[in-house]
């Protein structure tokens, strides 16, 4: 009898504290049980796609932080079912990166909350508000020809991405395809080439055109679009100043990651290409042609128009230097230079 009561004892010892373990099991998802307590940090390093920023873990409620990020939305509360970053797990101050952010022509207004979650549930910061650079792709425009360009905007503009390569102004008239030295020499009307004559070059690099091209009453841009003037292309450039980004220069902020000729000074287009067009630019390193028709400089050195008219033999112009500088200077009208449109 006694060796029964025993076990009915033990038995109920046993059921006890199999109830116990199974309270403690169950408490965390309690919904009175305490969240992560964190701040928001400040947002830094803000581009036209991406911007960095983190939070400060200052309690973990007790549990462990099994996740903690940042998450973002243009509404004013951003939770979890929202964008987000996983930054790891575990209390503390930690970083987040944002990618996939728009900028559009006037940059966007986006609130981020930085996050932190344990058994209980997911605790927030504070919302805080910031701005994308302007930037992002505008869609793509075609020229009479019916190549298609894609377009990038830049602060306050909105830039082809590519040279141009129509062979035609824009009311369809024929633009001369001049390849002999001695022709190119005499012209005072439009006149277009392909580098090397090459047509190969031509559709990667663009045309390259005299100024008479671009000046040419009948217009060279696709509807909507104009040749940048010098005013924009000084537009462009003080806005690339104050907007590096990585590349460190406006040259590298500006030129393309392939195709310009390997250099080993520091600071120069050439020179670790992967830190080069920040700004999506996308500058290609076409040459140009002389006054005398010869060709010069593809893969170290990209040569631009402006609209503007210096005096009468000659107009403004900008070259990219593969050695590191962006130039601007007054060229002969006779050269042949690429051409980037603008939007209107």
């Amino acid at each position: 009898m006694k060796k029964n009561f025993r076990i009915w004892i033990y038995s109920i010892v046993a059921i006890g504290v199999l109830l116990m373990l199974a309270s403690s099991c169950t408490k965390s998802s309690d919904p009175t049980a305490p969240v992560p307590v964190l701040t928001t940090s400040g947002v830094t390093i803000i581009t036209s796609s991406t911007a960095s920023c983190g939070g400060i873990i200052i309690s973990d409620g007790g549990s462990t932080i099994t996740a903690r990020g940042v998450c973002w939305s243009t509404g004013t509360k951003p939770t979890i079912a929202d964008s987000k970053t996983i930054d790891g797990s575990g209390a503390g101050t930690f970083l987040s990166s944002l990618t996939g952010l728009t900028g559009g022509i006037n940059g966007t207004m986006y609130y981020i909350r930085a996050y932190a979650t344990n058994n209980a549930g997911t605790g927030y910061g504070s919302a805080l508000s910031f701005t994308t650079l302007p930037g992002g792709s505008a869609g793509t425009v075609k020229d009479i020809d019916g190549n298609t360009y894609n377009t990038i905007i830049i602060g306050s503009q909105v830039w082809m991405v590519e040279n141009l390569k129509t062979t035609k102004y824009r009311d369809g008239s024929p633009i001369p395809n001049v390849t002999d030295n001695n022709i190119w020499l005499g012209l005072t009307t439009g006149a277009y080439c392909n580098y090397n004559n090459d047509i190969a070059i031509g559709a990667k690099y663009g045309k390259l055109y005299n100024w008479y091209a671009v000046s040419d009453s009948r217009k060279i841009a696709p509807t909507d679009w104009h040749v940048a003037s010098d005013a924009e292309w000084l537009t462009l450039e003080n806005y690339v100043t104050a907007n590096l980004g990585t590349s460190g220069s406006v040259p590298k902020a500006l030129a393309s990651t392939t195709d310009w000729a390997s250099s080993t000074i520091p600071g120069a287009v050439g020179n670790d290409l992967i830190k080069n067009n920040t700004t999506g630019f996308t500058a290609l390193p076409g040459g140009f042609r002389s006054l005398y028709g010869e060709y010069y400089s593809i893969g170290y050195d990209g040569s631009w128009w402006s609209s503007t008219k210096y005096e009468t033999d000659y107009a403004f112009g900008r070259i990219l230097y593969g050695n590191y500088q962006m130039g601007r200077g007054d060229i002969l009208k006779s050269s042949g230079f690429s051409v980037r449109c603008v939007r209107d």
